[in-house]
């Protein structure tokens, strides 16, 4: 089986680049997504995978075979797209087998892989259905479907999720996990939700303006995020951004911690994620803020502090229930081996103790 190789690809719209020399290695079985902003490129790129855009320059390659001028329908690649498009006169087993039916695919064996992938959904109860009979998450099962039938070698997803409310798209979330270990099918799947490529993908591509920011596993990229971009972007709730001014003037360094000499030079902010934040004065330094509000979930309680000369407040994750006043006086401290430092440019500064090394 193949994987899928993506050399100094490029991609333009008259003077427009949308895509800017893209180098992608996905490896067969990868379940790779591609997250960013909108209008990062993420979809062209799905696009131009599955043949519906053409290449500007660079090589798309399927194994040993360029494929920047084979036909999309000869790619061996199956897309499912933001839409379900489905035929409302069609049934669900009509649906799902159309493509192979004008492929003019023996009927029997449309029936056995219409039979096979209904199983693998859960739907084969739902054969007989037309698609105004369906809950929206059923309908996304039945596009899954359509693609699972043609047997490809490489499976795409364009934000499959985006149309379902919040409790079907965690229930889909399961399904796509158990399809990835049930069919072992090369998967690239595009989102703007990085929850989801957090939950799903065995590698995650941070695009942003048409380029890629860093590769890497979830774990990978939450960990040692190459910039400041990469940073924000993973992590729910966002990372919190401190100024070196707000470090150094806001913060009351404590004995044996982080006194102004360690700063480094070239500081520009330190990032600390909303978990690594504490409601004290036990840490290396300390911020005093006013809370705006909390959130509570049950098991945790969001705290949001303003800090006094400061862009954004302070998103402070803190463990089970707790009830704080809005507009209470509190001290937010953090210990320096859970920051990230980061240069004016954003790029990742090495900070002594610390979790971040120099990109």
């Amino acid at each position: 089986m193949a994987g899928l190789k993506i050399e100094s690809l490029c991609k333009r719209y008259g003077n427009v680049e949308v895509l800017k020399d893209i180098n992608l290695d996905v490896r067969h079985g990868e379940f790779v997504v591609f997250v960013g902003p909108s209008g990062c490129g993420k979809s062209t790129l799905l696009r131009m995978i599955c043949g519906l855009d053409e290449v500007t320059s660079g090589t798309l390659m399927m194994g040993d075979e360029v494929i920047n001028d084979v036909p999309s329908s000869k790619r061996g690649i199956a897309m499912v797209f933001q839409s379900y498009a489905l035929y409302p006169h069609m049934s669900v087993a009509d649906n799902m087998g159309y493509a192979l039916k004008l492929a003019k695919t023996p009927k029997a064996e449309i029936a056995r892989r219409v039979q096979t992938a209904s199983a693998i959904l859960k739907i084969d109860h739902l054969l007989d259905r037309k698609p105004r009979q369906l809950s929206g998450g059923q309908r996304q099962r039945v596009a899954i479907g359509r693609a699972i039938v043609r047997e490809p070698e490489v499976f795409l997803f364009d934000e499959p999720l985006s149309n379902l409310d919040a409790s079907l798209r965690v229930d889909m979330r399961m399904e796509f996990a158990r399809l990835k270990d049930r069919l072992g099918t090369t998967m690239i799947y595009v989102t703007h939700d990085q929850v989801e490529a957090m939950t799903l993908a065995d590698k995650i591509v941070v695009m942003r303006d048409g380029v890629i920011e860093q590769v890497g596993s979830p774990i990978e990229l939450y960990d040692r995020p190459r910039n400041r971009f990469v940073a924000g972007f993973i992590g729910s709730p966002k990372m919190n951004f401190l100024t070196a001014a707000q470090v150094a003037e806001g913060l009351s360094l404590s004995g044996g911690g982080l006194r102004a000499t360690d700063l480094p030079d070239g500081l520009a902010e330190i990032g600390v994620r909303p978990e690594h934040l504490r409601l004290g004065t036990d840490g290396a330094g300390v911020l005093r803020g006013t809370v705006e509000t909390t959130e509570h979930l049950g098991s945790d309680t969001f705290a949001i502090v303003d800090l006094p000369g400061a862009e954004r407040p302070l998103m402070v994750r803190l463990q089970g229930e707790m009830r704080l006043t809005r507009g209470a006086q509190v001290d937010v401290t953090f210990d320096l081996s859970s920051a990230y430092a980061f240069r004016a440019d954003g790029s990742t500064l090495h900070l002594a103790k610390g979790r971040a090394d120099a990109a």
